[in-house]
């Protein structure tokens, strides 16, 4: 029986003729491709070449060999080209998507350093709403997706990555540098995460625990604009900790009193394997978020 072994050294004998030639073209030395040769001539139970001043000559059994033999070595090596593909990640996709508050602060830099290490790889990025993420999932339009922590369907799993509290954001001649209570900032025209938004709930949820409500507020759904909206001098806001760290050299960033806890997740379809790729750009985006929170949080003093 030949093994993979015997049929490398037999067709490098034939390509090269000789043992030297096989010897240079495997990487090897001499001795090592004569032992393999004498090991497999020793299990077939028949010579494979005959040795010659001018070179090594296949015998018959070997010229009926040939053809079988090249066919598998080329399969062997179609093989081994494949997997360095696979192993560099050539020609794959990693389809991700986020809420839109990573992608400046988080995916943009995350990216970055996974295309040096990872340049062959394709990725294409979708910064969307938590809903519209999920149904994108569920859809098998994206590998996974950066999102704050949410419920989401069985048909999801999620990996919690980072939870912390979210800031107010207030103009920066705010004569304030403390933390500020949630009565404060309705009485200062709080701007407002809509309620499904997986950071309004909780926010929400914490106003009607204490009997607040913003007079006249408005409802806004993408936290950047809460943001310009407090630049723009349209009264306060509320985000998580990514959107605050983009605006703390315009804006005030404080804690707020009551805690309002958020988690950071990424979630995919419970039943896709997921390529060393995707793998791969996850824990770059993992490591990326836990720098870039301990730099917010150090920054914006969360908890002191």
């Amino acid at each position: 029986m030949m093994r993979l072994r015997h049929i490398e050294v037999f067709q490098a004998i034939i390509d090269t003729g000789s043992i030297s030639g096989a010897a240079r073209q495997l990487n090897v030395s001499q001795p090592n491709v004569s032992r393999v040769l004498n090991h497999a001539e020793q299990q077939l139970g028949f010579a494979l070449f005959e040795r010659r001043s001018q070179g090594m000559s296949p015998t018959l059994e070997a010229q009926r060999l040939i053809p079988e033999i090249r066919e598998l070595y080329n399969r062997l090596q179609a093989i081994s080209a494949l997997t360095e593909q696979l192993r560099k990640g050539e020609g794959q996709t990693v389809r991700v998507g986020a809420a839109h508050a990573f992608g400046q602060m988080i995916l943009a830099p995350a990216l970055v350093e996974y295309r040096q290490q990872y340049r062959y790889v394709n990725v294409e990025l979708v910064t969307e709403h938590f809903q519209t993420l999920c149904q994108n999932l569920l859809a098998d339009q994206l590998d996974f997706a950066l999102v704050f922590g949410q419920q989401v369907s069985g048909e999801l799993v999620s990996e919690p990555l980072f939870h912390s509290s979210m800031v107010a954001l207030l103009p920066a001649q705010t004569a304030v540098s403390g933390p500020v209570s949630l009565d404060w900032l309705c009485q200062n025209n709080l701007l407002m995460m809509q309620q499904e938004d997986p950071l309004g709930h909780v926010l929400h949820r914490a106003l009607r625990d204490k009997g607040l409500q913003p007079a006249n507020s408005l409802y806004i759904k993408t936290y950047s604009v809460i943001a310009d909206m407090v630049l723009a001098g349209g009264g306060v806001g509320i985000v998580d900790l990514f959107t605050a760290r983009r605006y703390a050299d315009q804006l005030r960033v404080v804690p707020v009193a009551q805690p309002l806890p958020f988690e950071v997740m990424l979630i995919s379809r419970r039943d896709r394997p997921q390529s060393q790729s995707t793998l791969q750009l996850k824990q770059v985006i993992r490591t990326r978020l836990w720098e870039l929170a301990r730099q917010c949080e150090v920054q914006i003093h969360v908890g002191q």
